[in-house]
């Protein structure tokens, strides 16, 4: 398998563009989130540090599980997507609170948007 946009083969699950995509908005989300009034430290900043990881993760684990299982792996891609798709509920809290203006809101929506696509896309397309 390649990875469509570079053509380049997929050894790991480290090679796939959307992984690389949603580890770097999952390291400026936890580094953001370390931001926010102690008070949601343990509440909404857990949760999107949790939630933006599990992306990765999911990718990560399904991924390594794809040689016995292609349908385990489309499992996994979903749950990425379900947590893609969560992301953008707990990013609107923020910005709804107050702990992230309009811009970092609107580019982390687009974001993930892009990743569940990409997410999509992938699972579509794994043979």
């Amino acid at each position: 398998m390649t990875d469509d946009r570079k053509g380049k083969p997929i050894a790991t699950f480290e090679d796939l563009e959307v992984f690389k995509r949603a580890y770097r908005i999952s390291l400026d989300v936890h580094r953001i989130s370390l931001e926010f009034p102690q008070k949601e430290q343990y509440g909404l900043a857990d949760q999107i540090r949790r939630a933006s990881k599990s992306i990765c993760a999911n990718l990560a684990e399904g991924f390594g599980k794809q040689s016995r299982s292609t349908a385990e792996f489309k499992r996994f891609i979903q749950i990425s997507i379900g947590s893609a798709d969560e992301m953008r509920v707990w990013i609107r809290y923020c910005f709804d609170l107050g702990y992230i203006n309009q811009a970092q809101w609107q580019s982390w929506r687009d974001e993930y948007q892009e990743i569940a696509r990409m997410l999509n896309g992938l699972a579509k397309s794994w043979k």
